[in-house]
């Protein structure tokens, strides 16, 4: 009897060490202590295989069975230390995590851009949740905590451990090209409350996050997938704006950062250097000046923006030197390996450095519990990926991010007898923002525009408005990435001009709220409302905001212009 005690006991406390393991405040000091496991487990590897545990490789599962493979046969090669999840289906993927983590050597991490969730990557099959411009309208961040929850859990399920989110990207730049609407938005404090609720929200979880794109990728008119940013902003700036919401959250605890691929000349002087490869950047300011302790992770070593200058696989061991530890996508990752092998003999990367975070890596590893890997279940995964709870979530997050701008009154004096026209313009066909309205108003006609409509199709509609004592008009961004200009014709755009002029039009964005800016007059209409993007849900909230079923409180995240800037919404 005593013996069983004794043993309950100990479970106990082994379940205790987990469950205390995986939260915020502890993750830090835990990858940053000596355990039993990694040791033996950094003991059975060789100076290759060690190294390789730094990497990891690309996967997709929609690229055909040769192509999975084809990184089977790198992970079981290489060694890799863990895999970045592209796009696919969670079958698949799931199928694809079983396969690589039976070949590893070590438990790989297994990673995904989950921005807005699994849908950023399995967009047909999985939720998306609002993109984080959306979620930044959000007045209510224990919302934003439940999202994070319930990412955590998803990918989890799905056989995932790390997501590289969110953005803390303070985007104060409206042309900002690849950022923008990923972003909370233009204020540092609201950008840093809304990502330390996404975040504590996954780390609680149990997943790993990293914030992105160190020091700030806020304010650049380049996309460094494409070519190499510069920041020409003096340290003063960048520490009071661009950096402040990532001080901010490594003071919670934050377990990830992502170095993003810019040239800073204030924080490095080196001619074209990307901050993924600067030690003054990564040592000096992240680490040292900043205090952080945790997984320190490069964006894609793929992009233009880092391999421009330094080819060959230089970029990757810049990456190392620098104090990366982990690097995402090398060009060549046994070259790779091989050229850190060689800069460790040269003297140009410390052994000791090195092994450290080896090490770190692998406490991270046992942090995550990969000591006990159990394989994905497949039997009921879409359905457990697309739970009521999560889409019940989704609807009360775009609820929670509608705003209004103008029109209180007249929204609330709408008459459902009244001879009512319903436009969606940008749309190729009825949208369901129609159809759920249609089911207030009786008197009411459905118009519907594409982006491209001929100067036929828009004369109708202008011709027939005089018939009708209201207008509701909803504007479509049908494009993946919502751009801060929609991309109507002419004759498009003179429609929204002329409906802009009638005090009975009540316009809703369901588009970037930069949009707004380049709708001349559009601030002379009876109402406006905005949706932040053309999700369904976000239709859904929409009308219930127009029919009173739901009162709008979210605020604008960024300015628009001088007549809707941040913070408004009434």
């Amino acid at each position: 009897m005593l013996k069983k005690v004794l043993l309950c006991i100990i479970l106990l406390l082994v379940a205790t060490r987990f469950a205390v393991g995986q939260t915020s405040t502890t993750f830090i000091d835990f990858i940053n202590q000596e355990h039993d496991w990694v040791d033996s487990v950094y003991k059975k590897l060789n100076k290759k295989q060690r190294i390789a545990q730094l990497f990891m490789v690309r996967a997709h599962t929609n690229l055909g069975q040769a192509y999975i493979d084809s990184v089977a046969k790198v992970i079981r090669k290489e060694k890799l230390g863990g895999v970045v999840l592209f796009q696919g289906g969670p079958v698949r993927h799931a199928y694809v995590i079983n396969k690589y983590q039976r070949l590893a050597k070590v438990p790989l991490f297994m990673a995904l851009d989950g921005e807005w969730g699994l849908g950023m990557r399995l967009m047909d099959s999985t939720i998306s949740f609002p993109y984080q411009m959306a979620l930044g309208a959000i007045q209510d961040d224990q919302l934003i905590y439940q999202m994070g929850q319930e990412v955590a859990t998803n990918f989890k399920r799905l056989g995932l451990n790390i997501n590289f989110a969110p953005v803390v990207d303070v985007n104060n730049n409206p042309n900002n090209p690849v950022i923008n609407y990923r972003s909370f938005g233009e204020d540092k404090d609201n950008v840093a409350r809304k990502a330390s609720a996404y975040m504590r929200g996954m780390i609680d979880g149990g997943i790993i996050t990293s914030l992105k794109h160190f020091p700030g990728h806020g304010d650049t008119d380049v996309d460094s997938h494409h070519d190499l940013p510069t920041l020409p902003f003096t340290v003063s700036r960048l520490d009071s704006l661009e950096m402040s919401p990532f001080k901010t959250l490594i003071g919670e605890g934050a377990s990830g950062v992502m170095v993003g691929h810019m040239n800073i000349p204030s924080l490095d002087t080196t001619a074209d250097l990307p901050s993924s490869l600067s030690r003054a950047i990564i040592n000096g300011v992240l680490k040292e000046r900043s205090g952080f302790r945790g997984l320190v992770f490069t964006d894609a070593m793929d992009m233009k923006g880092v391999v421009k200058h330094f080819k060959d696989g230089e970029a990757d061991v810049r990456a190392i030197i620098a104090g990366n530890d982990v690097l995402e996508l090398s060009e060549n990752s046994k070259r790779a390996i091989k050229s850190v092998r060689k800069a460790v003999r040269k003297k140009r990367i410390s052994q000791e450095e090195l092994d450290q975070r080896i090490k770190k890596v692998l406490a991270a590893k046992y942090w995550l519990q990969l000591d006990r890997l159990r394989p994905v279940e497949t039997s009921n995964l879409y359905n457990e990926l697309n739970n009521n709870r999560a889409l019940e979530l989704n609807q009360q997050l775009a609820d929670a991010a509608v705003t209004l701008l103008k029109g209180d009154s007249l929204i609330k004096h709408l008459d459902t007898e009244a001879h009512t026209a319903i436009i969606s313009v940008g749309a190729d066909s009825t949208t369901l923002f129609q159809t759920e309205l249609a089911k207030h108003f009786k008197h009411h006609v459905d118009y519907t525009l594409a982006a491209d409509a001929t100067a036929a199709q828009v004369a109708k509609v202008i011709n027939s408005l005089g018939e009708y004592d209201q207008i509701i008009v909803a504007l479509h961004d049908q494009r993946l990435r919502p751009q801060s200009k929609l991309n109507y014709n002419n004759e498009v755009n003179r429609l929204i001009r002329e409906l802009a002029t009638s005090e009975k039009t009540i316009f809703n964005v369901l588009a970037n709220p930069y949009t707004i800016a380049h709708l001349p007059g559009i601030e002379n209409a009876g109402g406006l409302l905005v949706g932040y993007q053309n999700d369904l849900s976000l239709q859904r909230s929409l009308v219930k905001a127009i029919v009173g079923d739901l009162k709008p409180s979210g605020k604008l995240p960024v300015t628009v212009n001088n007549f809707f800037k941040y913070g408004d919404g009434i």
